[in-house]
């Protein structure tokens, strides 16, 4: 299964203070288990996926990057969000999708 190495890294790097971390290869990629919840998924065009508050992906959207994830051609249901890499060139705002990923875990 296809997925952007990097950004995996990243992903792994922002969660090595957590406890109990499983990598999964599903989505189309690589996800990342915290607590046996899904909290960010990494896939092959360097998008992540983050698992959210259902209540904010509104306001989410707004964000830089940000869109609606699709499964198979059909949109998924709120609580996720999918990030390209305009949204996630920073370490400031990439900290803070994995912040809202952790959040929603926790």
């Amino acid at each position: 299964m296809a997925y952007d190495k990097a950004l995996a890294e990243r992903i792994r790097d922002a969660l090595s203070g957590e406890d109990d971390v499983e990598e999964v290869k599903m989505f189309g990629g690589l996800s990342f288990m915290v607590n046996g919840k899904l909290a960010a998924s990494a896939n092959s065009h360097g998008n992540i996926m983050v698992r959210c508050d259902p209540d904010r992906v509104d306001e989410l959207l707004t964000h830089k990057g940000a869109s609606w994830p699709e499964m198979r051609g059909k949109p998924m249901g709120k609580g996720w969000i999918v990030v390209d890499r305009t949204g996630t060139s920073s370490n400031v705002e990439f900290d803070a999708w994995i912040k809202e990923a952790l959040d929603f875990v926790h």
